[in-house]
This record gives C-alpha cells, sequence and structure tokens, in this order.
C-alpha cells in the first residue's frame, strides 16, 4: 500500500511537471519536451565540470564555442555575461589572435555611451549614388538572411519583432518575402538565382512582382544574392513534398513539383550585365541595392571596381559572406574547403575598391560569426560599415548549435517546419531576446570604441588592432592583410559626420559608469542556463 502511494504520488507530479511544462513559453524544448528536458539542464548545470575534466574547455567547441554561446545567451536574456578569474584564452601561444589596443587619452568619446544616440551606421546607404529612398542605417548591427522554409515561421516572426524592439533591419533571405517577416520590423528583400516571390510562371524574373512586394512591406534595401559562405556556388532543391501551400504562394511556386534553385542568376550574365540589372532594380524601386557573396576568385571583383570607376553605375552596398558562415546546410566539402574565410575574403574584396578609389562610395556590410564583439570589431576595423548576424542570432531566440539544420528535426522550433517543434517557440517572449542581444552587441561595440579611443567603432583602425604571432611577434592588420595607408579607415568627412552624430561638440565627461549597461547585471548573480 505504501509502495502503490509512493508511486502514484510520483506520477502525480510527474503528470504536473509535463503540464506545466506544455503550457509554459519560456523554454521550446520543455514544451517539446516535457519533463525529459530537465535532464538537459541539469546536466548543463555541470557541464563546465564535466568539460574540464573529461570533454573540453569552454573554448574547443565549434562552430561556436561554449563561452561565445554563453556569451549570447546570457546577453540575450540581459543576464550577467561578464566573466571571472581571466581569461581562458592561450592568447601567449595562439597564432591569429586578435588583441585590440586601448588608448589612454581620447578626443571623441560618445556622450553617454551612446545611449540616446543608438549606434547608426557612418555612411548614407544609397547616398552616394542619389537612390530616391537612400538613408542613414539606424543600427550597424543587423540580422542576417535566413529563408522561412529553412527556418520555422514562429523564428522568423521572433527575428522580425526583434529587429522591431531594436531598431535594426531583417534580412528575408532567398526564400521570400511571407507573413511572418511583416511583423513591424525594417526589411532587406534578398534575391536569390530562384527569384522567389518576384518570378514568372517559369521561373524567371518579374521587375512587376517585385515592385509589388517592394510598395507592401517596409522594405529598405535590396540585396541580390550571388553566393553565400555556406555553400558557395551551389545551387538547391526543395522536394516536392516540402512544398506546403504557404511555402508556394509566398515564393511562387506550383504545388507538387520539385522546385530547384540554380547555382547561377539568369536575369544577368556577366558583370557588366549585373550593374545593368541593379540600377534597373534601383530606378523602379528608389531603394538602395547591393550583392552578397562569399569571396573566391577575384576577378569578378576586379572587372566590378572598373566598371564603376566610370560613376556612371554601381552597387550601393556589398556584403561579404565568410567561408565560415553556416546557415544554410550544404555538403560538407563546401562548408568546409569552398570559399575563403571572412578575414581574408573581405580584405581582398576591400583593398580591391581602396585601391580603385570606391571605398567611401560603398557601404560595406561583413557577416559569417561577427555576432560576438571581437569578431565585430577586427570587421570594422579591417573597413566594414555594418555586420549582419545569422547564426548569433538564432541562439538569441533558442537555437542550442543541435547540428540537425539540414534534418527538420532542430530541437527548438528554429530550423524547422515541423508543426510540433515549431510551437515550442513563442514569438513574443524570443523576439524580446534577439532585440535584447542586438542591443548588447551594440553596447559592447561602443565599449571597446570607448577604449580604443573613438567615438564610433567605425573609426578604429587596421593599426589599433595587433594579430599575434605566438608570444614572441605580432602585427597590425594593417600589415598582415597587406593594406595600404588609409585603407580600412573613413574619409576625412564621413569620419567628421559620424563623430558629430556620436559626440556632438566633442567629447564630454561621462555622468555614469558603463560597467553595467544592457544585457549586464550587478556582478554576484548567476549566469542563466541555455535557452
Amino acid at each position: 500500500m505504501r509502495l502503490s502511494r509512493v508511486v502514484g504520488g510520483v506520477g502525480i507530479a510527474i503528470g504536473a511537471v509535463a503540464a506545466r511544462d506544455l503550457t509554459q513559453k519560456k523554454h521550446a524544448l520543455m514544451r517539446n519536451f516535457p519533463v525529459l528536458a530537465h535532464a538537459r539542464y541539469w546536466l548543463e548545470t555541470i557541464g563546465p565540470e564535466l568539460r574540464q575534466y573529461i570533454v573540453t574547455s569552454n573554448d574547443e567547441e565549434r562552430p561556436f564555442s561554449r563561452d561565445q554561446r554563453s556569451w549570447i545567451y546570457a546577453s540575450s536574456k540581459q543576464e550577467n555575461n561578464y566573466s571571472g578569474f581571466g581569461t581562458d584564452n592561450d592568447i601567449e601561444h595562439l597564432p591569429g589572435y586578435a588583441i585590440i589596443k586601448h588608448r589612454t587619452f581620447a578626443d571623441s568619446l560618445p556622450h553617454d555611451h551612446a545611449e540616446d544616440t543608438g549606434l547608426p551606421s557612418a555612411k548614407v546607404l544609397g547616398g552616394p549614388r542619389g537612390r530616391a529612398k537612400a538613408f542613414r542605417p539606424e543600427s550597424v548591427v543587423n540580422i542576417s538572411g535566413m529563408s522561412f522554409g529553412s527556418m520555422s515561421g514562429n523564428a522568423i516572426q521572433a527575428l522580425n519583432r526583434g529587429a522591431r524592439i531594436a531598431g535594426c533591419m531583417h534580412n528575408t533571405g532567398e526564400g521570400g518575402l511571407s507573413p511572418h517577416h511583416r511583423q513591424g520590423g525594417d526589411i532587406i528583400l534578398q534575391i536569390g538565382t530562384a527569384y522567389f516571390g518576384c518570378r514568372n510562371d517559369d521561373g524567371t524574373f518579374s521587375l512587376d512582382r517585385l515592385k509589388d512586394v517592394v510598395e507592401s512591406a517596409p522594405v529598405r534595401a535590396i540585396e541580390i544574392k550571388l553566393s553565400q559562405g555556406a555553400k558557395p556556388g551551389l545551387g538547391g532543391l526543395l522536394p516536392a513534398a516540402k512544398v506546403s501551400p504557404e511555402i508556394s504562394e509566398i515564393r511562387g511556386i506550383p504545388m507538387g513539383q520539385d522546385c530547384a534553385s540554380p547555382s547561377r542568376h539568369t536575369a544577368f550574365t556577366d558583370t557588366d550585365s549585373l550593374l545593368d540589372f541593379v540600377e534597373l532594380i534601383a530606378a523602379e524601386t528608389g531603394v538602395p541595392v547591393g550583392i552578397k557573396s562569399a569571396v573566391g576568385e577575384m576577378g569578378f571583383w576586379s572587372d566590378l571596381t572598373r566598371l564603376m570607376s566610370r560613376r556612371d553605375r554601381g552597387v550601393d552596398f556589398v556584403t561579404i559572406d565568410g567561408g565560415e558562415g553556416g546557415t544554410g546546410a550544404s555538403p560538407r566539402i563546401f562548408a568546409d574547403s569552398i570559399a575563403l574565410p571572412f578575414r581574408m575574403g573581405f580584405s581582398r574584396v576591400y583593398g580591391t575598391f581602396a585601391a580603385a578609389g570606391l571605398s567611401d562610395d560603398v557601404t560595406f556590410i561583413g557577416s559569417g560569426k561577427l555576432g560576438l564583439p571581437d569578431n565585430a570589431i577586427v570587421a570594422f576595423a579591417l573597413g566594414a560599415d555594418m555586420v549582419s548576424v545569422a547564426r548569433e542570432a538564432m541562439m538569441a531566440v533558442g537555437c542550442i548549435q543541435s547540428q540537425k539544420c539540414h534534418t527538420d528535426r532542430c530541437p527548438t522550433g528554429v530550423a524547422t517546419q515541423d508543426p510540433w517543434l515549431a510551437h515550442g517557440l513563442d514569438p513574443a517572449s524570443k523576439g524580446e531576446r534577439c532585440a535584447q542581444y542586438v542591443r548588447t552587441l551594440r553596447k559592447e561595440l561602443v565599449k571597446v570604441s570607448e577604449a580604443v579611443g573613438v567615438a564610433h567603432p567605425g573609426l578604429i583602425t587596421p593599426d589599433d588592432i595587433d594579430i599575434l604571432r605566438g608570444d614572441y611577434e605580432s602585427d597590425s592588420l594593417h600589415t598582415a592583410y597587406g593594406y595600404e595607408a588609409g585603407w580600412g579607415e573613413l574619409g576625412p568627412e564621413l569620419a567628421r559626420e559620424i563623430t558629430e552624430l556620436m559626440a556632438p561638440g566633442g567629447s564630454r565627461p561621462e555622468r555614469r559608469s558603463s560597467e553595467q549597461g544592457e544585457g549586464e547585471k550587478p556582478l554576484g548573480q548567476d549566469v542563466g542556463t541555455i535557452t
């Protein structure tokens, strides 16, 4: 009798926990896997000990280490994202480690740590080419292209809500502009090789349909995707079984048929016709138009800058995606060995534009693990004007790096079309976390800018960062990547404008400490567990 009561009591307790897990909205894992998910959270609490004595260190996991993921999770939840007892990175012996050089004195610092001014771009997007709807982006941190179809509707909603709250832009990815993208956040509309959402019945590009899409939403810019870091030069195939009525309507593709995405565009066939295509879209829509590409051979970039040097045609922005990018599932060979990593690829492309005298006329956007403060700062020093974050934003809305994106079995409902798994992700709460992550990253960028003694991360130069070669020698970014004098730096007028925006009238005494800001809580409070 006593045993039966104990068993009954345990059953009731488990049932109560299951009921709570199914109804709460904070943790997607618990909604999808009631009771069982608690084991994961318990294991995570002893994770540091397990790694320390048995498995790996905090800095060994890939593609994102435990330290990196913990910073993202804590930042998105506005928890303590500090660390204690010094770095556990092997900075004394690790070749390629980037060190940011602080300054003792500074001429201009952002007032009140940029709380009131935010962190706008140093360049007006579309301004140099006189686009009708040119604008200065309000945020140097924006959400990169991830399509509905590869991502769940709830995940897309959360990302766009986060973009609206944080005042940044959300790239649609090449899958088209879906209802899930229409949560109030500003949009960068991406056009891929299949022209989803702006195609004719035969799969060719439709300008009229593009204009209809642009007019129906807050589209601030259009990005023509040539390739991406996760699968450069590779097309794709969406099986007929995955073409739901919703995806069919959004992408403009028929039901019951496989849908192939070519590896190359059909609306243009060379650099010259690409520029004609860019100018056509810009003239018809009024918005800035740019390109996104991973970096392989450099002949294309030489042709592009040669043609743009005539000043009659040109792209408004260039997004460089590093080979370490990973939001698109691909064959292992494409993920591991095709396209240059960001720093090498970006520096080569930027140098091509700088040598042609075009660097101030183009907004440079970086992507590929740049949602971490140290990587982002290096990108700005190399000449990037903005950074786009993808997997980091995914983590902010629940991704746990299970690396099941290609299986449609993402356990947290981020990268899946499974209704049951997707239902665990609550767009409202996760949207808040996404926004908080973006705000915290911007705050960190401002703090580092202050340490370097400048008013904006765009004013950090290649000489402000050294790349270590073990514990005996280092090179500046300027030397390491073969930059000439002035490369990676804003022109004098652009530098003056952004300094005046961030620090009107010059530097003033600080009115409060920057030690506690967005994304942080007083030291002593525990960092929460993974979503």
